[in-house]
């Protein structure tokens, strides 16, 4: 649907874009601009930069860009019309309704309420005679009324037909019941209940909505737990168990567990900011949303082999996003569960105890290489320190806190502390150096003048024109009363390569009738198009096109056409390019620019 021009364009100008990134993003100001670290990706030195000039954002490390109406499709996982909706809400703003198509929204409400009334459902069931193995199964857990009230677990009935007939008698369609996951087709074409005879654990999103289950058999039956699969509603890349609880809390810390009932029984102790990663192993996506809402991560996995491995791998995940990172181990190799059951009345002051008592991810670390090696022997000593100070020590950017467990690892070896520091900073400076290259060699990848070849492949053969064409596409977006000008001296079908083409006509004809913003491409080009797009204005920022710019482009698109396939302009350097169009500009003299 095409909104009003002057609707977008104010909903645009009430929603700022480093206003609204600040929500998600920690900026620090940069001359005009904004930086922070990138939410849609992990990096440690920041690349994603906000431009208050003309409210747009652009990640020099990973592509993604826009306006604000992407930035809000990308990090809340919403399509054009929701995005436009949320914004129009924080905006108070009323939306213009008529002649919305609004099929993929509707898609969405209708899975909601598949996934509200499959909850009710389960809930309901749990209640009744033929859940009685699930209740009993709550029950032996510790697991009272109001607790599985608050949290809306129930039970699937073995029948296999029981919710897609209560499904159907509410009016909802088979294929909306498979498209939210709670269903599927049998080989003769019929459906079939997805979960059945398996305890419910409903998932919600932050706004409280079901979008998921995890079922969890009550047999010996493999697998032991199913979970809902991707949908327009849900993505298991960016689910966390009990967060749409966790978040409200006033603490600043989030306690990781491994499933549904270690933080239902931390729920129950009193600590509601736990939550869980949904039997998925930590993602950075996960991770990025935790840091929205927390300082601190406290792992709390089962102690067992797969418990501590997947702390292992979380330690660098959490880290990347900005987290500060605590480990406790429940002893006795028992999870949080276990561990309140067997304290009884006395497991949430011990389990305060235990999180008081937890190590840092440096000292956890440390402990578990400790173990491998015994420091009785020289050699023990020696091989544990070399892969202390390699694997560990070396890895750390805060120079005090280097300063620490250097003075630990010298009183553990015997090793002098200041030898174990020079060692450790060797390694740090190969490493750093490591980091730096492969920053730049990733914004080189993506920022560089031969970006996009993915959405524009025709601009390897026609580097000049290509070129040229992006700088006419800024200098329009720019100078948007140039528009009736630019149509007659470079309309559109005059463009080399396809992708400027479109982007360029869509641009002429939106300008041509009045201004445009970023808003007004939301819905028209891809999340990778207007990526593009937000790359060509980022990239020029510095030096935007002049009047005098734009007739040497269009003279290049005039005059070489399809003819700029010159070797030289595939093998030249980022640099050797850019300095090849200032010359270009230097050089040429003539007509007045476009009036």
């Amino acid at each position: 649907m095409a909104f009003p021009p002057e609707f977008l364009r104010e909903l645009e100008d009430r929603s700022r874009m480093e206003e609204i990134a600040a929500n998600y993003v920690n900026l620090k100001r940069r001359g005009k601009n904004l930086v922070g670290l990138c939410p849609f990706h992990s990096e440690k030195t920041p690349s994603f930069n906000v431009y208050p000039g003309n409210n747009s954002y652009y990640c020099f490390g990973c592509g993604k860009g826009g306006g604000v109406v992407n930035f809000v499709m990308d990090i809340e996982r919403l399509d054009f019309l929701e995005a436009v909706k949320w914004l129009a809400q924080r905006a108070g703003m009323q939306m213009p309704e008529d002649g919305v198509d609004d099929s993929l929204s509707r898609l969405r409400l209708r899975i909601l309420e598949i996934n509200r009334e499959a909850g009710r459902f389960f809930y309901k069931v749990l209640g009744s005679p033929e859940g009685k193995a699930g209740l009993d199964y709550f029950k032996s857990r510790g697991l009272d009324g109001a607790t599985i009230k608050r949290f809306g677990l129930g039970y699937a009935p073995e029948s296999g037909f029981g919710l897609v007939n209560h499904l159907q008698e509410k009016g909802y369609k088979v294929d909306e019941m498979t498209q939210a996951d709670v269903a599927r087709i049998s080989q003769r074409g019929n459906p079939y209940d997805r979960y059945r005879g398996r305890v419910m654990f409903p998932i919600f999103d932050l706004r409280g909505n079901v979008v998921a289950f995890g079922g969890r058999v009550l047999t010996d039956e493999k697998p032991k737990y199913i979970n809902t699969s991707d949908t327009p509603v849900y993505h298991k890349s960016s689910g966390l168990f009990a967060m749409n609880f966790a978040k409200n809390t006033d603490s600043r810390q989030l306690i990781l567990a491994e499933g549904y009932m270690d933080v239902i029984a931390l729920h129950r102790a009193g600590f509601q900011n736990a939550i869980a990663s949904l039997g998925t192993s930590l993602t950075e996506e996960q991770a990025r949303i935790m840091k929205r809402y927390a300082d601190e991560a406290v792992i709390c996995y089962d102690s067992d082999e797969a418990g501590q491995k997947a702390t292992q791998r979380a330690i660098p995940i959490l880290k990347d996003a900005g987290l500060r990172i605590k480990v406790v181990t429940v002893p006795g190799g028992k999870d949080p569960d276990e561990f309140m059951r067997m304290h009884g009345k006395d497991g949430p002051l011990r389990f305060k105890q235990l999180l008081e008592g937890g190590g840092t991810d440096v000292e956890y670390r440390l402990h578990k290489l400790r173990e491998q090696f015994d420091l009785e022997t020289e050699e023990g000593r020696l091989r544990y320190l070399s892969e202390a100070v390699a694997g560990v020590l070396s890895k750390l950017r805060n120079p005090m806190e280097q300063d620490v467990y250097a003075g630990k690892l010298s009183a553990e070896t015997g090793v002098d502390k200041a030898r174990i520091l020079e060692t450790a900073g060797g390694f740090t400076q190969r490493e750093v150096k490591k980091e730096e290259k492969k920053l730049a060699r990733s914004q080189m990848e993506v920022a560089a003048v031969n970006a996009g070849a993915a959405l524009n492949p025709e601009k390897k053969e026609h580097m000049r024109a290509a070129l040229a064409e992006e700088g006419l596409i800024v200098y329009l977006f720019l100078h948007q009363d140039k528009a009736p000008a630019l149509s007659q001296l470079m309309p559109p079908q005059k463009f080399i390569t396809a992708f400027n083409r479109r982007v360029y006509a869509a641009l002429l004809g939106k300008t041509i009738h009045g201004t445009a913003t970023m808003a007004d491409f939301a819905e028209e080009l891809s999340g990778a198009e207007i990526g593009e797009f937000a790359r060509m204005l980022a990239q020029r920022r510095e030096a935007p096109p002049t009047g005098e710019d734009a007739k040497e482009y269009i003279r290049i698109i005039t005059n070489e056409g399809g003819r700029a396939g010159v070797q030289w302009m595939k093998t030249a350097s980022d640099e050797e390019l850019m300095e090849y169009m200032k010359n270009l500009r230097r050089q040429k003299q003539g007509r007045d620019a476009p009036s």
